[in-house]
């Protein structure tokens, strides 16, 4: 909680003659003696009577009166004057006070009241405080300042248990100002930082998609270590859901299920569902057991029920479990995965093969001070369900035995490797030299698939060949050397700008790759893709993710850094990188016979900006110019300016072509802000938009109040729903009563997600 528009000071402050909060003295005050100091001590010894500046101790408890009176056979006391009494829970002050010191039973007449382990005060005509429990009576509770009650809790009669730490309000108004805006018969709050049984508040939006949209969440404290929130949520287009979180925390790890159900939806006239579950156990210090699973009812639910964009897009869903062990110079681990269609416009041959199971391990050692060695290896099992046709693009799929087989196979890979890094205090040089071996075990179908294929590569219809020419091989393997030569200077002096010290540098660097060409393309495509062509790929050993292939290469990258870096801080002003990568032999390795190989003989610029001109402004910029079409492959400009209180500005671009044909893929531009117009009130808003589609994919506006104890955050929404660019209206609003709830929709996850910086923690 945000209590920076609140007093500095608290509503009650300490009172000076009180004893410090000791919980041990908490729990063991009915064991404790009562020590009782005053000006003046009259009366006899059985009835005694002080008389100014009276105070009382008892292990934590305090109690301080203008006169107090007490029977010291019976333990009642009487009293009064300026009565201020604390615990280590509460603080307030009095005009009269009566109990029995014994009984830890006392009756305080018209008290200001203020809570010590969290914030909330108020008033009453009357409490009744017996040990732990009490009763106020015609009170109020607020977690605002006096000087500015926002909102109160009024009721005639408030329980409070500070043992188990809530409070029992019964026939409660809340007001927000002088307005009444809610009447709760009974109504149960925290009083402290534990959870307890019961309603939570009410999550309330409306959407063009859904249409009204009320969610009321009930919270079950079923265990110190496990608790459950089942969430009912009607929606007015679709009919009534189901949700349900179960929460499970323990010494040796954590999970969480989350299921949902919404019976006969009506907008697709079907039940519709999903369930995931996230977990770890810590088996020992080494091994650890993790699961990360999910599953829908059908391909258009993530579609209907994500509220992100990357939800909207994401066309399959993934499930794994697996076993992970690290040590200082190894990982291993077993794991096992499965995936799921979640785009009804793609059918299940778009879904990637599933690994069960994969086994993998890591060892990497130093050997004196010269040689360093390791190997990867890898045993994988890849499988795939048969792939059944639709009736249509938009349409379920036909379950009556027209489908397709699938076939997969097995892959070992393994690929030791040995280096030599030198270097010293301006420079490194590191020879590697690697062996990959890839064999395969695949199934038949699979095999004459691949063999089929590279008959069409050659300008043979395997139609016509013969059933010797037609036959794949079951058992392909590929075996090559790897080398690879990394060296680099650092060049560095001091220099002064605008009156600042800095330290300059200028950071040369070589990577040269060798590899013997291999024909690959009798091996299958079980999970490799070419990468993405970055920074990063000008000092990879290979153009490829998975180990499906492996290119040929006889390149050397060439690339430059340079940085200033602040001497006062070491704060990086500047950082500035330029590389390119040059072909001296064509790469003819392709992930499928006949796709364009690798014949220019250089790569496209790439170039890494980024720049702080400020401590608040920041701007950042990568570009790759492509020789071969002499544009751009792709260009993205960021800039950030952090405001004062908080707020945030950004602005980018983003542009992608195609590298082997130079169209152009993407060009999106991505304004976002959170701009404070005064400590109270804030704007805040996104633009995200499409320059290729003409259309924006997210629109976000919308407006915050806060104040010392509740803040107000309206939003408006317009976004990309699905894939075919329909676009979905809502509208959602957030009352944040501090210290007691929140009442609408989670607006801060929406807000964090959108405007990078919302929270300077991220």
């Amino acid at each position: 909680m945000n209590w920076g528009l609140c007093p500095a000071t608290d509503t009650l402050p300490a009172f000076d003659e009180a004893p410090p909060v000791d919980p041990a003295a908490a729990a063991n005050r009915e064991q404790l003696p009562t020590d009782i100091e005053g000006n003046e001590l009259t009366g006899t010894s059985t009835v005694p009577q002080y008389q100014g500046n009276v105070l009382l101790k008892r292990g934590d408890q305090f109690m301080g009166a203008d006169s107090l009176r007490m029977d010291t056979e019976t333990g009642n006391y009487i009293a009064e004057g300026n009565v201020r009494y604390s615990d280590s829970s509460i603080r307030m002050v009095a005009e009269r006070a009566e109990g029995n010191q014994e009984t830890d039973s006392h009756k305080i007449s018209d008290i200001r009241y203020q809570l010590v382990s969290r914030r909330g005060n108020g008033s009453a005509d009357s409490v009744d405080l017996q040990g732990s429990t009490g009763q106020m009576h015609h009170s109020s509770y607020t977690t605002c300042d006096p000087s500015q009650p926002v909102w109160k809790l009024v009721a005639p009669q408030i329980d409070v248990d500070n043992e188990e730490g809530f409070g029992t309000a019964r026939n409660a108004v809340l007001r927000i100002g002088n307005v009444p805006v809610l009447y709760a018969p009974y109504f149960k709050f925290p009083i402290d930082d534990r959870r307890m049984t019961g309603l939570l508040y009410p999550k309330i939006s409306m959407s063009g998609r859904n249409g009204v949209d009320y969610a009321q969440p009930i919270y079950f404290n079923l265990a110190p270590n496990y608790d459950d929130t089942l969430t009912p949520r009607y929606m007015s287009r679709r009919g009534l859901m189901l949700d349900n979180e179960f929460r499970y925390l323990y010494s040796g790890g954590r999970g969480q299920l989350d299921t949902a159900y919404l019976p006969n939806d009506s907008l697709r006239d079907r039940d519709r569902g999903t369930v995931a579950f996230n977990g770890y156990h810590n088996v020992n210090r080494h091994w650890q057991a993790r699961a990360n699973m999910a599953w829908v009812s059908d391909e258009r639910y993530v579609e209907d029920f994500a509220n992100r964009l990357n939800g909207i897009t994401a066309s399959n869903l993934q499930s794994t479990a697996g076993l992970y062990g690290t040590g200082r110079a190894w990982t291993a681990g077993i794991m096992a995965d499965e995936w799921q269609l979640t785009d009804y416009t793609l059918t299940e041959s778009s879904l990637p093969y599933s690994r069960q199971p994969r086994l993998f391990a890591t060892w990497d050692e130093s050997f004196g001070r010269w040689f360093e060695a390791g190997v990867y290896a890898e045993a994988v099992r890849f499988t795939h369900d048969d792939i059944h046709f639709k009736n249509g693009a938009d349409q379920d799929y036909t379950r009556n035995g027209l489908s397709r087989a699938m076939p997969g196979g097995s892959r070992l890979d393994i690929k030791p490797y040995v280096s030599m890094p030198l270097g010293g205090a301006a420079w490194y040089i590191t020879p590697t030299l690697a062996w990959r071996y890839t064999a395969y075990d695949l199934e038949r179908g699979l095999a004459d698939d691949i063999r089929a294929q590279q008959l069409r590569a050659a300008g043979i219809d395997p139609a016509t060949a013969t059933p010797e020419q037609r036959r794949g091989n079951t058992s392909p393997n590929r075996s090559m050397p790897i080398t690879s030569i990394d060296m680099g200077l650092f060049f560095d002096r001091e220099t002064t700008l605008g009156g600042k010290s800095y330290l300059h540098t200028l950071e040369p660097r070589l990577f040269y790759l060798n590899t013997p060409y291999r024909d690959q393309s009798d091996l299958p495509l079980f999970d490799t893709r070419a990468f993405t062509f970055s920074w990063g790929q000008l000092f990879r050993d290979s153009r490829f993710t998975g180990a499906d292939r492996q290119n040929d290469a006889n390149q050397l990258t060439t690339a430059l850094t340079t940085r200033l870096i602040r001497q006062a801080d070491g704060r990086e002003k500047l950082s500035a990188s330029i590389g390119q990568i040059s072909y001296f032999d064509d790469s003819r390795v392709t992930v499928n016979p006949g796709d364009p190989v690798v014949s220019e003989s250089k790569s496209a610029w790439v170039a890494d900006v980024n720049w702080a001109l400020t401590d608040r402004w920041t701007l950042g910029s990568t570009y790759q110019w492509n020789p071969k079409f002499r544009k751009e492959d792709l260009a993205s400009v960021r800039a950030r300016y952090l405001l004062p209180d908080d707020g945030v500005i950004n602005l980018s671009y983003r542009y992608r072509g195609n590298p082997t044909t130079g169209q152009e893929q993407l060009k999106q531009a991505d304004f976002s802000f959170l701009y404070p117009i005064n400590p109270r009130w804030s704007i805040v808003g996104r633009y995200y938009y499409s320059m290729l589609d003409s259309k924006p994919l997210e629109i976000i506006g919308g407006v915050q109040w806060d104040s010392c104890c509740l803040a107000v955050r309206a939003l408006a929404r317009r976004y990309v729903r699905n894939r075919e660019g329909d676009l979905n209206n809502s509208f959602q609003i957030e009352f944040v009563l501090k210290g007691l709830s929140s009442v609408g929709q989670d607006t801060d996850r929406t807000l964090r997600r959108a405007i990078l910086g919302y929270n300077r923690d991220d």
